[in-house]
């Protein structure tokens, strides 16, 4: 990971985005889905920061903010251009914001929805070069040629239709498609979860590949620890809209400091069974909370085995324990010794 600069590439900053809900014949709001309330977060250059959580946590629509394609409802989204200036995202629009989007791409879950069936590769590619005013005519099939090569594909497919290929050569498609104006800055929602495992792996080594050629950086939106583990400098920990646990991956790892953080590193799979143990997994009461009607107090605390009466009361802010940079928001972390991997005693909290 490249030493960090004054100003970081990406600096989140009381990052919202809340969805209203709308009823009735006049449609009025009557609530609201705080999908992404509060996040803060760094992204220096070179770094891959991991985002983790369940389906529903706002993963997935943290990502689509920062890249602006929802209008965040409040908070900043800071970003270091070319020029070495700083441009908040949040207030861009029109020209401004479309310049912005040739230096942030997406590589999206699924590729096969992600992709125009109707188009060949070499279009679907190329519409990001000639929209951008890249290249066009005959450089433009040398630049595509080219695209396909660094991703690993034959250059002689790119007339071929998205059906011809296998959901990892998809995938490859959509990197390439991510790659094609440049960018500095690589947002990964799910981008492996729809594949096979052996492919997973191909596609992991893949960017972690182009991130070294490129220089390039990454938001990588996963679900999978194991996978977010191997690729990932940091990690933030995401619960009902909110950043829960922040930290270098190897600490993370290895000292958890949030019980959803624990409870998550328990449901990873330990590929030696002679490490394995019965009843060591933390099996978490029902379901993600309703962001749009989340618990009073710490929005875990229904499903938390360690929750006590200031948990159910008052929200934790997210606050820095340790000189490894490790963040929590937890009330009791202090007091909490968490072992993913083996059903410890329960301590009393008060």
């Amino acid at each position: 990971m490249t030493a960090p600069t004054a100003a970081p590439l990406l600096e989140l900053d009381d990052l919202r985005m809340h969805f209203p809900i709308r009823k009735g014949a006049f449609r009025r709001v009557v609530g609201h889905v705080k999908a992404v309330d509060g996040v803060s977060l760094r992204v220096e250059d070179g770094e891959t920061l991991g985002i983790v959580g369940e389906s529903g946590c706002g993963k997935s629509t943290l990502a689509r903010t920062v890249l602006r394609i929802y209008q965040p409802t409040s908070g900043e989204i800071r970003y270091r251009n070319r020029s070495g200036g700083t441009v908040d995202l949040a207030s861009l629009s029109g020209p401004a914001l479309n310049e912005i989007h040739r230096d942030l791409r997406m590589v999206f879950q699924d590729p096969q929805s992600s992709l125009n069936p109707r188009l060949p590769v070499i279009d679907i590619i190329g519409e990001v070069l000639s929209i951008n005013g890249i290249v066009k005519g005959q450089e433009l099939e040398h630049r595509v040629a080219e695209l396909m090569q660094s991703v690993g594909l034959r250059p002689e497919y790119m007339r071929r239709y998205p059906h011809a290929f296998s959901g990892g050569e998809r995938q490859r498609i959509g990197i390439a498609r991510a790659l094609a104006s440049n960018p500095r800055l690589v947002i990964a929602d799910e981008a492996v979860s729809a594949l096979d495992v052996s492919v997973q792996a191909q596609t992991i080594n893949l960017l972690q590949d182009l991130q070294e050629r490129l220089g390039l950086t990454y938001l990588f939106v996963a679900h999978d620890l194991s996978v977010v583990r191997h690729i990932s400098d940091n990690i933030a920990v995401m619960y009902v809209g909110r950043v829960v646990e922040k930290a270098p991956t190897a600490e993370i790892f290895s000292r958890p400091l949030h019980p959803y953080t624990e409870a998550l590193l328990s449901a990873v799979p330990i590929p030696d069974p002679r490490l394995r143990r019965r009843g060591q997994r933390i099996r978490l009461a029902g379901e993600v909370a309703d962001p749009a009607n989340a618990p009073s107090g710490c929005a875990f605390h229904p499903r938390c085995r360690y929750a006590t009466d200031l948990c159910r009361q008052e929200v934790p802010q997210l606050r820095s324990v340790t000189s490894a940079g490790h963040e929590v928001a937890c009330h009791h972390a202090e007091k909490l010794t968490l072992n993913p991997f083996a059903n410890s005693p329960v301590p009393e909290l008060t």
